[in-house]
């Protein structure tokens, strides 16, 4: 899919990875970006619509897909993160809420825009994954969950949208220098990085995008003697 005059809607597009995707968009000749938040404001980039989305909200959703109905890429990124494993007390309440903005977020959204992809002539869905789809660690567990189910509900996707001509990309990216991992004492990419590799990788067809090269590493090792998710992750 080419981005020049794509018409593209971005989740969480006030900050982070989000924004730095919808700039991407822009610079590269999207007709119209489309950019959600919670609250419908933030720091969007300039020739952004702004959208009212919370992803957990199934009458957002639908009047998102209504207000967007031209859309033929569409990018679930909109996460969120916090450090708990599953023994920790809260942890049940806490996956609740996480799987409900990493998980079924995208669900609905793909549930809600898939038939518009279809109307607009295919398109493309970026789900926006992780490095924590193959490892974790105890302080990561319950994210790493909510990841590894987002990337096999995005290989199904695939397999249920190709019919259509909606060609589905699974980011897979490490720790990034954006709000959600401050305070990580790890090295990070910077999200305008990976935006300009995943914008690449959408354009020369790729249904997989690992950014980084401990991503490549990790995704390298799943088939190992010694595979990576054996291994304790630090935080």
């Amino acid at each position: 899919m080419k981005i020049r005059n794509s018409t593209a809607l971005v989740t969480g597009a006030n900050r982070g990875l989000g924004r730095a995707i919808a700039v991407e968009l822009i610079r590269r000749g999207a007709h119209k970006v489309y950019g959600t938040s919670r609250s419908g404001d933030g720091d969007f980039p300039a020739g952004v619509t702004a959208l009212r989305l919370d992803v957990t909200k199934p009458e957002e959703v639908s009047a998102a897909a209504d207000a967007a109905s031209d859309v033929n890429l569409l990018v679930n990124n909109a996460g969120i993160a916090d450090f708990i494993g599953f023994l920790e007390p809260g942890a049940i309440d806490k996956a609740h809420a996480i799987f409900e903005t990493n998980f079924y977020g995208p669900v609905r959204i793909s549930q809600a825009f898939a038939p518009i992809l279809a109307r607009n002539g295919g398109g493309a869905i970026i789900n926006v994954l992780s490095i924590a789809s193959w490892i974790t660690s105890p302080a990561l567990a319950v994210y790493a969950a909510s990841k590894s189910a987002a990337w096999a509900f995005t290989n199904a996707l695939r397999q249920h949208l190709r019919p259509q001509g909606t060609h589905v990309v699974g980011l897979h990216v490490g720790f990034m220098d954006t709000d959600m991992a401050r305070g990580i004492d790890s090295p990070k990419v910077a999200p305008e990085d990976v935006a300009r590799v995943t914008l690449d990788g959408l354009e020369a067809g790729l249904e997989e995008v690992l950014a980084d090269d401990k991503t490549r590493l990790v995704k390298q090792s799943l088939s190992a003697a010694n595979p990576a998710y054996l291994a304790t992750v630090e935080r």
